[in-house]
């Protein structure tokens, strides 16, 4: 059950009805709920997968690193295929539809925004996505289902046939850089906003974590919906605490009587 106190859900719900340019901003703890494993968890796949070993340099430069890789995309793909969206994200692809949000900005790998009815084109996805295959030489896309059946089979992910570069899911790995087109864009919506919602992200994973002081530095409201308390909290200007799936939809359900 939600700790958020009903003044504090109704509060959030007419600062949407009156945002002219709302902006969501999401991280792990969307996703809980659908059952995308959580990496550092008793279990997770941290306790199998040393994460230094998966770094883009190592990725990059040594191939018994890229099988060690691949294997960890092996499992991560076979545990998240057939998630689905959960309330919270559906309810934040209704905020699209109802025109109180102009853009969704992810922490996200997983394709649920999307999934949930979100307009690809406003998922401004500052990781990555875990369902694309890129080349990293000449950005050719490959299926990721066919790469999956071939590790399955045993066998090593071959070269990109168009260049002969290394393939790789289009997602940040550790040393890497964030796409600075997407980071640019997501900076431009959160100093253009005039309301920002975190919903389930800790932040301390920098630089995202640097939009929500962005966005109140350039005026925008700025609520924090989260399990946990985040570093933000000092900063925003309503915390709600609770399982974001259930604050999601009592806050839905206040919008047209708020």
């Amino acid at each position: 059950m939600t700790t958020a106190n009903e003044e504090q859900l109704k509060t959030c719900a007419r600062w949407i009805n009156e945002s002219k340019r709302g902006v969501v901003f999401t991280g792990a703890g969307i996703s809980t709920e659908s059952g995308i494993p959580d990496f550092r968890s008793p279990g997770g796949l941290w306790e199998r997968f040393d994460p230094s070993e998966l770094s883009f340099q190592n990725f990059q430069s040594n191939p018994r690193s890229r099988r060690t890789y691949w294997e960890f995309y092996r499992e991560n793909w076979r545990l998240s295929k057939d998630v689905k969206p959960n309330r919270a994200h559906l309810a934040v692809a209704s905020l699209e539809k109802l025109g109180k949000i102009v853009a969704v900005i992810t922490q996200n790998i997983d394709g649920l925004h999307q999934a949930a009815g979100n307009t690809a084109e406003k998922v401004f996805e500052l990781h990555g996505n875990m369902w694309e295959v890129r080349c990293l030489s000449c950005n050719a896309l490959y299926d990721w289902e066919e790469i999956l059946s071939a590790l399955e089979e045993g066998k090593h992910v071959e070269d990109c046939g168009y260049c002969g570069g290394l393939l790789k899911p289009a997602t940040v790995s550790f040393g890497q850089s964030l796409p600075l087109q997407t980071l640019k864009d997501a900076q431009e919506y959160c100093m253009s906003c005039d309301l920002l919602i975190c919903i389930g992200s800790s932040l301390v994973v920098y630089p995202a974590a640097g939009l929500p002081e962005l966005a109140k530095n350039s005026g925008a409201r700025l609520v924090i919906i989260n399990r946990e308390s985040t570093p933000k909290d000092r900063i925003a200007d309503l915390v709600i605490r609770g399982e974001v799936g259930e604050v999601m939809s009592e806050i839905m359900n206040l919008l047209d009587g708020s």
